[in-house]
């Protein structure tokens, strides 16, 4: 299916040839030079870091309106990790609070008029899929050996170590596809209803649904970060 273009997607591409036939390139006409969930997902990042850059700014001891957010992300994050890994895994909460936000984000941009969610798209969400899936496996690695960690997929005793070891393999496979294919479809259909209300009633119909959608791109976000917390303590767990 053709991905549906956004303007600010296409300003950059028509920038971007512009750009490229000044230097004697004619890109393909009508092929987007780089496609539209690529755009808008640079777009969510270059989002995050300016609300980082000005908040850490201007800390203080008496926090505005920004700092008060920022904190509340933080102890959101801390209180989530600390209970299924526990204080040991405040190192993961860089990781998975970037990976939330992005998430949250991304999902709930698309709701603004002529933007679109970048995890509406497959290729987005199978990113973020497996960064969680190798980060996971490097940190129970780093954690155990590579030895120790292997032992760790073949159960309680070793004359069961063929039974758990094929079980947790297509186990730990699967976590990318379900992770991926959830959010994508979740996301996708969101957005897909929105535009079929919208285009039926627009204006005022797709008000109720679009503030439904906002709850549910936040549980999608928080569903994600917490299945991915989960991975992470099984991963650092001496026996799972």
């Amino acid at each position: 299916m053709e991905e549906h273009k956004f303007v600010i997607a296409e300003l950059i591409n028509s920038f971007l040839g512009w750009v490229m036939s000044f230097f004697g390139y004619h890109p393909e006409h009508g092929k987007d030079i780089i496609p539209s969930h690529l755009v808008m997902a640079v777009l969510v990042t270059l989002i995050l870091i300016v609300f980082f850059k000005l908040t850490v700014k201007n800390l203080d001891m008496f926090p505005g309106k920004m700092q008060n957010v920022l904190e509340m992300i933080y102890n959101f994050f801390q209180s989530l990790v600390d209970d299924m890994i526990g204080k040991e895994g405040r190192k993961f909460i860089p990781a998975l609070g970037t990976l939330g936000l992005f998430i949250a984000v991304s999902n709930i941009i698309g709701l603004m008029p002529e933007m679109g969610s970048p995890t509406a798209n497959l290729n987005v969400t199978v990113g973020c899929a497996l960064f969680v899936f190798f980060y996971y496996h490097y940190q129970g690695v780093k954690k155990h050996g590579v030895w120790g960690y292997i032992k760790t997929f073949m159960g309680p005793v070793w004359w069961l170590a063929w039974l758990f070891l094929p079980i947790e393999i297509v186990s730990h496979f699967s976590r990318p596809l379900s992770l991926s294919m959830r959010l994508f479809g979740n996301i996708f259909g969101e957005d897909l209803v929105i535009i079929i209300i919208a285009s039926l009633v627009p204006f005022i119909a797709p008000l109720p649904v679009m503030a439904l959608a906002v709850f549910t791109s936040l549980l999608q976000a928080f569903i994600f970060v917490m299945l991915s917390t989960i991975y992470l303590a099984g991963a650092m767990a001496e026996e799972h």
